[in-house]
């Protein structure tokens, strides 16, 4: 079986060596294959629930836009290609312990540490740019609510901005200065920041470019980003528990395996070398998968969703 293994390995290092296969090129692959074509059916769909549904392409290229945003794009070939060979790796491993049945859940556990890392560092970098959104829109709307210049409040708290932010609210000041209009300004910085709040704050602004009343709507707005963090922060640590709690259960779960050798031998034969313990193994480890993705969507952050 190893050296059934080993060929297979050499096989693929040789297609890979004669097509002259690059991590970027390879990745770049697997982003357009797995991007569907958007149809009529899929944009009536979203126009009607309100809602995207969003393809393992769409999501990698999402990943691919947070890395290049955090200055680290080019990794973002390393990170897919990594997640190939562990895949592989994965598969292997089920084979040579002689149970096929966790085949799909070592390869996909394996596949997904290197994004698992990524989601980690991306999920931080995101937490660090709403807190900078929260300061500066704080900043620009009570600067802009006593001179109600919008590109004189900009201009002068571009110093306490940071990085990347600043970038995006200076490109404001320059667009709405020499090149267009401070409507038209507006709308390119709303297209540059993907945050719900933001958005409407960006609406607002428009707004009050043509009625200054409408100024008094911003403080709110900009209050939502606050409310919103006070109960992320509240809720990080029930999270936090709720997530040991599920590691705690996997890992009783994964612990009962080695100690039914210690506790009865003739079990532990069964469950790891008969047909049907094997297929249990199998079944234990997918719902182990399934219930681990659904414990990442429930215990994230809460989003403002307007």
């Amino acid at each position: 079986m190893i050296w059934k293994l080993l060929t297979l390995l050499f096989l693929i290092t040789a297609i890979i060596m004669f097509l002259d296969l690059t991590p970027q090129q390879i990745s770049d692959d697997i982003v357009s294959f797995t991007t569907p074509k958007e149809t009529l059916r899929s944009k009536a769909h979203a126009l009607r629930t309100g809602k995207k549904k969003k393809s393992i392409g769409e999501r990698l290229i999402y990943t691919q836009n947070a890395l290049t945003a955090m200055g680290k794009g080019g990794k973002f070939a390393f990170v897919v290609c990594s997640s190939l060979v562990l895949l592989a790796a994965g598969a292997a491993v089920a084979v040579l312990i002689g149970n096929i049945f966790l085949i799909p859940t070592f390869a996909a556990f394996l596949a997904m540490i290197p994004f698992i890392y990524v989601r980690n560092s991306m999920s931080a970098y995101e937490k660090h740019i709403k807190d900078e959104l929260e300061t500066a829109l704080s900043i620009i709307t009570t600067s802009y609510t006593r001179n109600e210049s919008l590109i004189e409040s900009v201009k002068e708290n571009l110093d306490y901005i940071k990085p990347p932010l600043n970038n995006h609210f200076a490109a404001f000041v320059n667009d709405a200065t020499f090149i267009t209009s401070t409507t038209q300004a507006i709308k390119n910085l709303k297209a540059k920041i993907d945050d719900e709040i933001f958005r409407e704050w960006c609406d607002a602004l428009i707004q009050c470019d043509s009625d200054s009343v409408m100024k008094d709507t911003l403080e709110p707005i900009v209050a939502k980003m606050t409310d919103v963090r006070l109960v992320n922060s509240e809720l990080s640590t029930m999270m936090a528990e709720v997530r040991m709690e599920y590691y705690t259960m996997v890992g009783l779960v994964v612990g009962n395996v080695p100690l039914l050798y210690v506790l009865n031998k003739d079990w532990f034969h069964t469950l790891v070398y008969e047909f049907a313990g094997k297929f249990t193994l199998g079944l234990c480890g997918v719902v182990i998968f399934v219930t681990y993705l659904f414990m990442l969507k429930f215990t994230k952050p809460i989003e403002y969703k307007g």
